[in-house]
């Protein structure tokens, strides 16, 4: 059942986890939460971290992020939404997306500078996409988003999946990739392409947390 609070014994969290979300009571306040979290570099091999397990290891990328942004959302009452983000020769990205005045925003957790948090003034989903599409790049400066699907609504999955689980959230990244994907372009215009230029390189390989040395 889609409720529309999401209740501390339904998600099965510590009184201090759920005071935790329950003080993230906007938008801003979430995305400076996970700005202060450092990004997930995955040292150990790939991850998809529970709500739980990002907030006990203090880390988190993109679809780690998103889910608990969005559960942060649920908490006040507002759904937990997803917005996946499909890339070519790139990685994919994932955001929590909310309404404001019956436009769309997203809270976005990312280490480079460019793929962050959108102010609620988009008309529509793919209208939102959109607004990620010229920064979205890989190393050989390519323009790489190419479709996206949404929004996916957490509370169709058991919170035990994706609130709690002390393993892997990989499911919810499973249901995501199944949804149908709308293009952002054709292919005819994909071939129309610019590369991006020096400048924009530039603050591309701006990053907000180093990575960790690597083990000898």
């Amino acid at each position: 059942m889609k409720k529309r609070f999401a209740r501390r014994e339904d998600l099965e969290l510590t009184r201090a986890e759920f005071a935790t979300l329950r003080r993230l009571s906007t938008p801003h306040k979430i995305q400076a939460f996970l700005d202060a979290f450092p990004q997930n570099f995955e040292p150990d091999g790939q991850t998809c971290l529970s709500v739980r397990e990002v907030l006990r290891q203090r880390r988190a990328h993109c679809i780690e992020g998103a889910m608990l942004a969005a559960l942060a959302l649920w908490i006040r009452g507002e759904p937990p939404l997803l917005l996946d983000l499909k890339a070519s020769r790139d990685y994919d990205h994932v955001v929590a997306v909310f309404r404001r005045g019956g436009h769309w925003g997203a809270i976005s957790k990312t280490n480079p500078p460019l793929l962050r948090y959108r102010d609620p003034v988009y008309r529509t989903l793919r209208e939102l996409a959109m607004s990620y599409f010229h920064e979205y790049a890989n190393r050989r400066h390519q323009k790489t988003l190419r479709s996206w699907a949404g929004p996916f609504d957490l509370r169709t999955v058991d919170p035990k999946l994706w609130v709690t689980n002390e393993k892997s959230c990989w499911d919810v990244g499973y249901r995501l990739d199944a949804l149908r994907h709308r293009p952002l372009i054709t292919a005819r215009q994909s071939k129309l392409l610019r590369l991006r230029d020096p400048i924009e390189r530039a603050a591309g390989a701006l990053r907000q947390h180093r990575p960790p040395r690597r083990r000898a």
